[in-house]
């Protein structure tokens, strides 16, 4: 279903019945990346699933700066208050764990509990930031300049992804589709807006986030462990789970463990 906030159409999927979970997805992901997990999911929770924009069926905004991550930060808080639900719990994996990070700090009254998979507080250091946004600028161009179909064939041989040809054929091939109905206008103004390279650092307000968050990392992505140990010791109310036979997408290798954290969360929100 549609849902217009701001002017700009999201892409919005509501299933089950349960406190409220808000679910957002990765760089080149959508609604359909967590379609495996609902059967579970919703017999605790209204799972609410957003396209991003920039992804999946969400509007593509003329405005670039509404890509950005207060944006669309503002966007999602207001679309919550659209639904009806003053308090959710919040679970973002990779690009939607750096945004649902930024939202916590920002909107922390309408987050009750917080669970990051494979996320970042960004980059610290400016000189890393301004090469990451080199990076990320030329790929960028690349998607527009060879489409979408020679950008999805590069963004699935990276190193990060070896760990997911412990998938299944089917399932790698529901990714592999999934990305392809991606648009390269939408991918590329993503990566400039609110890539890591963009977005703002994080790590000096870790120490404000009072909301209950647990830190998800596979055992096999070393760098996002390092990360989320780094980022557990800033915060006061933190818990850590590294997913052994897992790497960067652990909600796709070992959907199993995710579920088990989020389902056997503390009764109690902030703390």
């Amino acid at each position: 279903m549609k849902h217009v906030i701001r002017d700009l159409a999201y892409h919005v999927e509501i299933d089950g019945d349960g406190p409220p979970l808000l679910l957002l997805h990765g760089f080149t992901g959508s609604t359909d990346n967590w379609e495996p997990l609902l059967p579970r999911l919703c017999q605790a929770h209204t799972v609410v699933r957003v396209d991003l924009p920039g992804h999946g069926q969400t509007a593509l905004p003329e405005d670039v700066t509404r890509y950005n991550m207060p944006s669309t930060a503002q966007d999602l808080s207001l679309l919550l208050h659209e639904l009806h639900f003053s308090q959710v719990t919040l679970w973002g994996y990779s690009l939607g764990a750096r945004l649902a990070l930024f939202f916590a700090l920002h909107y922390s009254a309408q987050v009750r509990h917080l669970l990051l998979e494979s996320g970042s507080p960004g980059l610290a250091d400016e000189a890393e930031r301004i090469a990451r946004r080199a990076n990320d600028e030329a790929l960028a161009q690349r998607i527009e300049r060879n489409g979408i179909g020679a950008f999805v064939q590069e963004w699935e041989h990276l190193p990060m992804w070896d760990s997911q040809s412990k998938l299944s054929v089917v399932e790698r091939q529901r990714i592999h589709e999934q990305r392809l109905r991606n648009r390269p206008v939408g991918l590329a103004n993503s990566l400039r807006q609110i890539g890591t390279g963009a977005q703002p650092s994080l790590w000096s307000q870790l120490s404000e986030l009072h909301i209950l968050t647990g830190f998800v990392a596979g055992a096999d992505d070393s760098k996002f462990v390092r990360i989320a140990q780094q980022m557990q010791s800033h915060c006061p109310a933190a818990y850590l789970n590294i997913v052994p036979q897992a790497g960067h997408a652990v909600h796709l290798e070992q959907s199993q463990s995710v579920i088990d954290v989020l389902l056997n969360l503390p009764a109690t929100g902030s703390t």
